[in-house]
C-alpha cells in the first residue's frame, strides 16, 4: 500500500483560500461545511511581524482517531492508498468522529444526517487528475502524492504552531514552514 498524503508549503501560501473555494465547489459544500480550511497565524512585532497561512484538510493519519473511535466502523482507511473515507451505508451521523479528530476534519452534513470529509478527490484521481485543492492553488503551495516520496523530497515535518502535535495521530502531511 502506498500511503498518500499532502505537502503544504507555508512559505508559498498567501492565504487566498482558492483551495477552500475549489474544494467547496467541487464537492458542492454549503456554507459552514469545509473539507479544506486555511488558518492564519500572526507572530512577531514591529518591525518584524510575521503572517503565515496554513491550508489543511483531513491528514489521512496513520492512527486516525476518527476511525479508531467510530462506533459503526463507517469511518475506515482504504487499503490501497490509506485514504480515510466514510461508508454512508454504515454512518449513523453520531458525530463521534468529529469529536475525536484533533484536526476537525470530519464534517457533518445536515441534509444527509451523516458525516462527510475530504476523500482526496478520489473521482478526479481515478481519471488521473490532481485533487481540486492542488490543481487550483495559484502558488503551487500544495502537493499530493505518496507520502514517502513527499517526505523524501520535502522532509518529514508535520508540526506547526496552531496544530495539535503530530505524535497524536501521525498525520500523513509534510509542512514546510
Amino acid at each position: 500500500m502506498a500511503q498518500m498524503g499532502f505537502f503544504i508549503d507555508v512559505t508559498k501560501c498567501i492565504g487566498c483560500k482558492t483551495c477552500v473555494v475549489s474544494c467547496k465547489d467541487k464537492n458542492d459544500l454549503e456554507v459552514g461545511r469545509n473539507f479544506r480550511r486555511v488558518y492564519s497565524f500572526e507572530s512577531g512585532s514591529f518591525p518584524n511581524p510575521i503572517l503565515r497561512h496554513l491550508s489543511i484538510s483531513c491528514n489521512h493519519c496513520d492512527h486516525p482517531t476518527c476511525v479508531e473511535n467510530c462506533p459503526t466502523t463507517a469511518m475506515y482507511k482504504r487499503k490501497e492508498d490509506g485514504v480515510v473515507v466514510v461508508d454512508h451505508d454504515k454512518c449513523v451521523g453520531c458525530r463521534y468522529c468529529e469529536w475525536n479528530c484533533p484536526y476537525g476534519a470530519p464534517q457533518y452534513n445536515e441534509a444527509l444526517g451523516k458525516m462527510t470529509k475530504c476523500d482526496t478527490c478520489l473521482d478526479l484521481r481515478e481519471k488521473g487528475e490532481e485533487p481540486a485543492c492542488v490543481a487550483s492553488c495559484p502558488m503551487r503551495a500544495i502537493e499530493f502524492g505518496p507520502i514517502d516520496e513527499l517526505r523524501k523530497k520535502h522532509g518529514d515535518n508535520a508540526d506547526i504552531e496552531g496544530l495539535p502535535s503530530s505524535s497524536i495521530t501521525h498525520p500523513n502531511i509534510v509542512i514546510k514552514k
